[in-house]
């Protein structure tokens, strides 16, 4: 508690902590034969650069900008509800963008390592 009486701001730190949770969270609950966690994060520029250049038909455009904005808005020092002025929406807020931005990701690239394993290339 701070002097105040309040329970101290959630800043910056606690949102790193909270993603770090999550992360670790994601990691060990990935089902077997799925791609891991690490796998999907690296396969991410390649499901933006196929999904932009019409390659991949997956999640579209949007849904990718959208999970985007999420991460964004998640690193960014502003925020639609602070921490500091109501705490428990503040935190309520944070974790829905990142259990979207996290659902939706996941998602794509799931879909995606499919489409990558069954698509073929021709022969150079």
């Amino acid at each position: 508690m701070s002097p105040a009486g309040r329970p101290p701001a959630a800043g910056p730190h606690r949102r790193r902590a909270a993603l770090a949770v999550l992360w670790s969270t994601l990691r060990r609950g990935t089902p077997p034969g799925t791609p891991g966690v690490e796998e999907r994060v690296r396969s991410v520029p390649a499901l933006v650069s196929d999904t932009v250049a019409g390659r991949y038909r997956g999640p579209g455009r949007a849904r990718l900008a959208g999970a985007a904005l999420g991460l964004v808005y998640l690193l960014s020092p502003a925020d639609a509800v602070p921490e500091a002025v109501l705490p428990l929406l503040g935190l309520l807020d944070d974790a829905a963008v990142a259990a979207w931005a996290a659902g939706a990701l996941l998602s794509a690239t799931e879909d995606y390592a499919g489409w990558r394993s069954r698509r073929t290339d021709p022969p150079c």
